[in-house]
């Protein structure tokens, strides 16, 4: 029994936004409705503002107010991670009494 209909697209056979269809029987989508299918797929969104080292020993010493060293600088960009995938870059920002992330650079990749 063949079970092709339970494989998906590979998506570098995928078309950018915008290119022509190669006739091949792929969509393109070309609005932001043509990828309602994919509107409720959940993904993690981390933004990476740096890293430290230390030892279980230190990191149990830990108590609220207490200041950590990363190892970015003030003003630095933060890594923008989406499922683990470097997606972007970007800068804190406060909203009204909230932080935030605004995206200043997107991360290319050939895959």
């Amino acid at each position: 029994m063949s079970d092709d209909h339970d494989k998906g697209i590979p998506l570098d056979e995928l078309e950018a936004p915008g290119r022509a269809d190669k006739g091949e029987g792929l969509h393109t989508p070309q609005t932001a409705g043509d990828l309602e299918a994919v509107f409720d797929v959940p993904v993690r969104i981390s933004a990476i503002l740096g890293h430290s080292k230390m030892h279980v020993s230190d990191l149990l010493k830990l108590t609220s107010g207490t200041v950590l060293e990363l190892d970015r600088k003030v003003g630095e960009a933060i890594d923008i991670y989406v499922n683990d995938r470097l997606v972007a870059r970007g800068e804190v920002v406060l909203v009204e009494d909230k932080l935030g992330v605004t995206m200043t650079e997107i991360i290319k990749t050939d895959r």
